[in-house]
């Protein structure tokens, strides 16, 4: 007696809990921070890139007779566009134009250069966000820095081995003390980091003014001008060698710094500490915590990685002497970079690299014909992005992060909610 076979069953479709993981480990990965970086950063050159379209002024001639020959008005776009990021790459990577191998390296080393004081002070910032502190009191932690180790260390005239780490020191604990006492006042009264930041900023600067205004305090001798004496001989940072030219020891230095901070965050038990407190304070003032001592470490070693950026532009850069203007707008770029470099060491170590490329890559580009100011409206753009991921998202049709579905969830069930 044959046996009756059972009826062939469909293939079921997976469900969301039994889909293939490599769809699931693909779908994390657009949701993650870094695609999302990336996507932002080509979205912004795409932005800067009409940008240089719109305002060149062979692609405006051309589109007046578009409609008779629109080749010619495609052809003045790409060479606009082509042509300034061309000369973008040039000024910031490697110069195709150059004689030699050396020459051409030369615009990466100047990037290189460039970012070094954008990534300490970055970096001192990174930690303050770690811990909840919005610290934008770099630009005044720099230049006090700077001028609390020109009073401290120039003068005393020691060998190189003596005399750079000395001055390398006291940079870097003169911006701490400027930060400390943000930190102390926010730790002891409650005020705010932004108020006293801000405020210090002002202070540090109109006193270092007048430091460096003032015969017998930090004023050049023989000379009515606001500038400092120069930085010591033995206390500049010595080229890295001619393999690597425009490029100091002070990059060394921040990569050093990089590599403390990354460790400091993800793998001390103080940063644990301080992670915890910037995730809520509440929760890690119940475990035992010091909430008011956190706060004050954070602000000093913010303020000494400010020092830092201050001491790569006092001991490599800007050796002729210094005012109040030593900063040269990197404290508050720092704010800038931090954000992009999501207040993690290695991120804000590659968004201090690309801030540096910008900077040096500009000349280029105003040597091409393009503002120098572009290079501002292109970071601009790029933080517009990297602090606006659903925008991103949207843009490039990537998955919804979790954060967007619950919220998408609450307002559905707040408007279910209204309508009852």
């Amino acid at each position: 007696m044959s046996e009756t076979l059972p009826a062939p069953q469909a293939p079921q479709p997976h469900t969301a809990a039994e889909a293939p993981r490599s769809n699931t480990v693909l779908r994390e990965i657009l949701r993650g921070s870094v695609v999302t970086t990336v996507l932002a950063l080509v979205a912004a050159f795409v932005v800067g890139g009409i940008l240089i379209a719109v305002t060149d002024e062979d692609v405006a001639e051309s589109a007046g007779y578009f409609f008779a020959r629109p080749g010619d008005t495609l052809a003045a776009i790409w060479s606009a566009v082509a042509g300034g990021y061309e000369a973008l790459f040039r000024g910031a990577i490697f110069n195709t134009r150059a004689d030699d191998f050396v020459g051409g390296i030369r615009s990466l080393t100047n990037s290189l250069g460039a970012a070094a004081p954008l990534i300490a002070a970055g970096l001192g910032v990174a930690v303050a966000f770690r811990v909840g502190l919005f610290n934008i009191g770099a630009q005044g932690q720099i230049v006090f820095g700077v001028a609390f180790t020109a009073l401290m260390t120039f003068r005393l005239d020691l060998p190189l081995a003596l005399q750079l780490p000395i001055t390398l020191l006291g940079g870097i604990i003169g911006g701490a003390i400027w930060a400390g006492i943000a930190g102390v006042l926010k730790a002891r009264t409650g005020a705010h980091e932004v108020i006293l930041t801000i405020m210090l900023n002002y202070v540090g600067v109109l006193f270092v003014e007048w430091m460096v205004s003032t015969q017998g305090v930090l004023q050049k001798a023989g000379t009515t001008q606001p500038i400092s004496n120069p930085t010591p001989s033995g206390a500049v940072f010595p080229d890295l060698g001619p393999a690597f030219p425009n490029l100091d020891l002070g990059f060394l230095f921040v990569i050093l710094a990089t590599v403390f901070v990354w460790w400091l965050l993800e793998h001390s038990s103080l940063g644990l500490r301080m992670r915890a407190v910037g995730e809520n304070p509440h929760a890690a003032r119940a475990a035992g915590i010091s909430v008011p001592r956190i706060y004050i470490y954070a602000m000093l070693f913010a303020g000494g990685l400010a020092g830092l950026a201050g001491m790569n532009q006092v001991q490599g850069a800007v050796t002729s002497g210094f005012n109040q203007h030593i900063d040269a707008g990197f404290g508050f770029d720092a704010i800038t970079v931090a954000l992009l470099g999501r207040s993690r060491a290695w991120g804000t170590f590659a968004a201090g690299l690309l801030f540096g490329a910008l900077k040096a890559g500009a000349y280029q580009m105003q040597a091409a014909g393009i503002p120098v100011d572009f290079v501002l409206v292109v970071q601009a753009l790029v933080v517009l992005f990297v602090a606006a991921p659903p925008l991103v998202r949207t843009i490039f049709f990537l998955p919804k992060g979790d954060a967007e579905k619950s919220a998408k969830a609450r307002a559905k069930a707040l408007r279910k909610a209204v309508a009852q």
